[in-house]
């Protein structure tokens, strides 16, 4: 990919891809952690830093996860829940929905930093699915004030996806909805 080529630094970005098969080789606790530390560093509005995360490595607890996501049925030996605590979410703007950038921005850290560990990931939604948010949130006996965001699977991928972009020059807009090209606009 001449991307990659052209500024290798990136290479991690552009191979991080949705990898659904997983070698059944436990992560080590290190590299969790430095994937957390990773997912904190994100920016968040007002610096609220409204993210709480469930680290999933229990095969039970694991399978009743999988049952509840229709769309994450894989077999995986780590689960990370990224959600959203209302409490710390509270600003003088009343703008408490923000929990939910803060904690997508803190999900593809964890995303970006997997690949650039040689870890395959999936997110895989759950907010604002009711069933999927309350399902979640029994399993993981989420107080009422934390809201599931999403669960990001993990693990030593046992598939591999060739680096990509999903760049699309006609969703790209100058100076206002609507100019396709980088030319001046004036008004």
């Amino acid at each position: 990919m001449k991307e990659i080529e052209e500024y290798p630094e990136l290479s991690y970005v552009f191979n991080r891809r949705s990898i659904r098969k997983f070698k059944q080789q436990p992560v080590p606790n290190n590299m969790i952690e430095v994937l957390l530390k990773a997912a904190m560093a994100a920016p968040s509005a007002m610096n609220n830093q409204p993210w709480e995360f469930v680290v999933i490595d229990d095969p039970k607890i694991l399978g009743k996860v999988r049952q509840q996501m229709i769309f994450g049925r894989q077999e995986t030996p780590l689960a990370i829940a990224v959600c959203g605590n209302k409490r710390k979410a509270r600003n003088k703007f009343s703008a408490t929905d923000f929990w939910i950038q803060d904690c997508s921005a803190a999900t593809q850290n964890i995303l970006l930093c997997a690949s650039s560990l040689g870890l395959g990931s999936v997110w895989l939604g759950v907010h604002p699915v009711k069933i999927f948010s309350a399902g979640i949130s029994r399993i993981l006996k989420l107080p009422r004030h934390i809201k599931p965001l999403c669960i990001i699977y993990l693990g030593y991928p046992d598939q591999e996806k060739a680096a990509h972009t999903k760049y699309t020059e006609k969703n790209v807009h100058w100076q206002s909805f609507g100019n396709q090209g980088s030319e001046e606009v004036t008004s």
